[in-house]
């Protein structure tokens, strides 16, 4: 398998630690005072953290897009990006992250390419287990490093710590005090899209509908990845949004029910999206642009909640 460009071999950047709360609008408010900041020495200082947050702050700024990073005179410049300024900007949609549904945003994000985040990209498009345990997945994700960047030097310690940093970001722990502790500080356990067994020790995904997840956000998402395959086209099957790798279905965990019903919620409201059925073919189609439909959608789903 050749390697994809759109996927960076990027793997422990995160320094062990998980995104945090307000780590993202920290992150993005310090960028667009000074891009520089990251570079700095005062960068602890004036980020209120020891030096490896700085690097993992900036790390998860960067998987998430909320920053994109550049080499300006040998020095790197992190500048916020058009999606950051929308979401986190001072009249943006949810500038302080309280909406529960800006979080599905940010997880959708890590996935949409470049990707700076393979070992996430992998559990959750091509694990293709019911359930797992630790052991399991960095068995399988050694096989992808393997066979996805075979000419890269990528240690197994580094694997075994985005292991442990994804379950820790994704699941809510029921555990010992510190480990509850530890999963109360980072907002993505409340998607709930890892489960944990009652010993901890195997964990599944949760497929289907989810709480805090809007038809808004999981139709955008739909309109983002249509978009990526071909420019002009007006449809794209409720397969491919369902199972391909790096799609809406794969990385939000769905149904076909599930994304048939908030994509026919959704259409009551915009117009220009609907779905179709030909010869049994159920296909998403939509009569503009996808992302300017997608930035009309998340536009008016977030103005009403502000």
């Amino acid at each position: 398998m050749a390697q994809d460009a759109t996927i960076h071999p990027i793997f422990a950047r995160h320094e062990t630690f998980h995104p945090r709360f307000g780590w993202l609008k920290k992150g993005f408010d310090k960028a667009t005072e000074d891009n520089a900041v990251f570079s700095k020495e005062s960068a602890p200082v004036v980020l209120g953290v020891g030096k490896n947050m700085v690097k993992a702050i900036r790390y998860w700024c960067i998987a998430f897009k909320v920053v994109d990073e550049t080499r300006t005179d040998g020095k790197y410049v992190h500048n916020p990006t058009e999606f950051s300024e929308k979401l986190l900007g001072e009249d943006g949609w949810d500038p302080f992250l309280e909406n529960p549904s800006s979080l599905w945003l940010l997880h959708w994000n890590l996935f949409k390419p470049p990707c700076y985040a393979p070992a996430w990209f992998f559990t959750f498009n091509e694990l293709n287990k019911i359930d797992f345990s630790p052991h399991d997945l960095l068995f399988s994700l050694r096989e992808y490093r393997d066979r996805q960047f075979p000419s890269r030097k990528i240690l197994d310690s580094s694997l075994n710590k985005d292991v442990n940093c994804l379950i820790r970001m994704y699941v809510e722990r029921t555990g010992p005090k510190n480990l509850k502790e530890d999963s109360l500080d980072c907002p993505f356990t409340e998607l709930g899209i890892i489960n944990a067994y009652t010993d901890s020790k195997r964990f599944t995904f949760n497929f289907g509908n989810k709480p805090t997840l809007p038809p808004e956000i999981t139709v955008a998402a739909c309109l983002e990845f249509a978009r990526s395959f071909q420019d002009d086209a007006r449809t794209i099957s409720i397969s491919r949004l369902l199972y391909d790798a790096g799609s809406p279905g794969q990385a939000f965990k769905l149904t076909e029910s599930s994304l048939s019903d908030a994509i026919e919620t959704v259409s009551l409201k915009a117009k220009d999206i609907f779905l179709t059925d030909t010869a049994g073919m159920i296909q998403f189609a939509y009569y503009d642009d996808p992302l300017k439909i997608s930035e009309r959608i998340l536009t008016s789903y977030y103005k009403k909640r502000n």
